[in-house]
This record gives structure tokens, sequence and C-alpha cells, in this order.
């Protein structure tokens, strides 16, 4: 699906289905750097669940135009733009560790169409290694291999080797795209006070081994949200959506009928 926010065009992925308004929209939102394609194992799956499903491309990732935006604040006005103009409400929004970010500062401004809330692999404060800064501004692909190595010990871990290294593979990428993103992680510090307006059903699902958001602080952040739920999921780490797809959307289907 392909329509304009602010005269730029914006790519969402829903799965050749649509949007039917008699179903609930599940919004897909991906992490630094990345683009939809890393929900490709999750989206089909929950479309054949009888949802609408969006998973989104931020400007300048992926199949969207535009400059990438430069903080937690302004991507989640756009994303109100986004939803203003595909008319959906009744939000389920599901967050993977930029995303996470992105899914609490929108609910902190937006909340009335906002239904559930999903994190996977994040935090409400997540500082980001100022070394890892340093290498993707200046567009090394050493950038990627750290992201990797941080987030569950290596890219052998995956078959077919690096997932993130398909996506993130030119240093304009890393320079014009990754660091932007990282920047705007490290920036963001108003999780804490966004936190505090949650009400609605919350999910939170963390990898066992993933040292990008430590399992402690992932619960930490868990606990500060009344009658959320969390799920860990054993021997995965940070890529979530790589490593443990099929138990990650499984969870996250049953969270949704109960």
């Amino acid at each position: 699906m392909i329509f304009q926010v602010d005269n730029k065009n914006v790519f969402v992925s829903d799965s050749g289905q649509g949007i039917d308004k008699e179903k609930v929209t599940i919004v897909l939102l991906h992490g630094s750097g990345l683009s939809h394609i890393v929900w490709s194992l999750t989206e089909q799956y929950l479309s054949n669940q009888n949802y609408n499903i969006l998973a989104i491309d931020l400007p300048g990732h992926g199949n969207s135009e535009g400059d990438c935006l430069k903080s937690i604040e302004e991507i989640s006005d756009w994303l109100e733009k986004v939803f203003k103009e595909l008319n959906v409400s009744e939000l389920t929004i599901v967050g993977h560790s930029q995303g996470c970010l992105e899914a609490l500062e929108y609910y902190s401004r937006y909340s009335k169409r906002v239904k559930n809330l999903i994190f996977v692999g994040g935090s409400y404060r997540m500082p980001v290694n100022q070394d890892l800064i340093d290498l993707a501004e200046i567009g090394d692909d050493k950038a990627v291999k750290l992201m990797m190595k941080w987030s569950y010990e290596n890219s052998k871990k995956f078959i077919g080797g690096n997932p993130v290294e398909k996506i993130i593979n030119s240093p304009r990428d890393i320079r014009e795209v990754l660091a932007i993103d990282l920047i705007a992680c490290n920036n963001y510090k108003n999780g804490s006070e966004a936190l505090k307006s949650i009400k609605c059903p919350t999910l939170f699902i963390f990898g066992e081994l993933d040292k990008m958001v430590n399992l402690e602080k992932g619960k930490k952040f868990a606990e500060l949200i009344p009658n959320s739920k969390t799920y860990i999921i054993k021997e995965c780490g940070h890529m979530i959506m790589f490593e443990k797809a099929f138990e990650m959307r499984e969870k996250i289907s049953e969270f949704l009928k109960k």
C-alpha cells in the first residue's frame, strides 16, 4: 500500500488485504535502521487471524520516501498523520526496539486510538553506546556487526547469515538511516513520564539472551505498567522477529484473543 503524507510516498505492507473497517487493526513498528521486512514472518500469520495488518516503513526507510525523522516525538506525530490518512482507529501497536519508544510516545499523545500495546525487546529508555553511534555516523559497517553482536552473540546464530546486513547494506544506509535512528533513541528522555499514562492492556515480550535490552531492564519496564503481561522467550536475543518469530507471533495472537 502506498499513499502520501506531507507530500511524500509512504509504504505500508498490508499483506495484500487492504483495510477492512470491520476488523481490528494491528500496527507493526520496526527498529533502528530496519524496515517492514522484519515483520514478514509475522504479518501474514496475523492477517490470517482476521486482523488488518499495517507494517509501516518510516520516512527514509524501506520503500517510504523522505528524510529520516530525527526524534521519537517527531515520529509519533508523523504516525498520527498516517493513521488519520488511513482513517483507522482502535489500534493494537506492536513495536520492536526503537518501535517500542515510538509506541510509548504515541500512546502518551494519542491514547484514544490505541486499544492494546505490545512491546517486543524494548524499554522506556534506550541509551545507545557512543562507539556504535560514532561508527554509524561515518557509515562503517562495523556498526551493523556490533548491533548483532550486542543483540545476541553473533550472526552465526542466524541461518543464512546476518539478516540485518541484508536490510542495512550500504554506507549510506548506515550513515543516513541507522545513525539518525540510534541518535533518536539515545536522545529520547520522555519514557518515564509517558509510561505513566498507559491504561490499555499491555504485553511485553523479551528475549532471554538479549544484550541490547537485557532481561533485568526489560522486567523493570514491565513492572511499571499495572496489570501488564510478560512473556520471556528462551534462547533468544534482541532480534526476536528473526530468531523466534513463530513463538512471538503466537503469543501476540493469544494475548489479543483474551
